[in-house]
């Protein structure tokens, strides 16, 4: 499976973020089971990101991480593609 995501190290702390389809991070329980199992592939805490048919983004994860990442405009994010077993 091919995800687009980024590894960020900010603040003394490396996690990453996933794009996922908006419908995952409405539902915390897919949510939830899609962050336990990109986890393992990136092995640092991961917060998943939605956006809206606008193009803003919704983040689901970590709470410290989600809110962080609210304030990161998109476009300085690093985003690369990732193949994931």
């Amino acid at each position: 499976m091919r995800v687009q995501g980024a590894v960020i190290r900010e603040q003394g702390q490396t996690f990453a973020v996933v794009i996922v389809k908006p419908h995952v991070v409405r539902n915390s329980s897919l949510a939830a089971d899609t962050i336990l199992n990109f986890a393992p592939a990136f092995g640092v805490p991961v917060v998943l990101m939605a956006q809206d048919r606008w193009g803003r983004p919704t983040y689901y994860g970590r709470h410290d991480i989600a809110r962080f990442m609210s304030s990161v405009p998109l476009r300085a994010i690093a985003w690369q593609e990732y193949t994931i077993n």
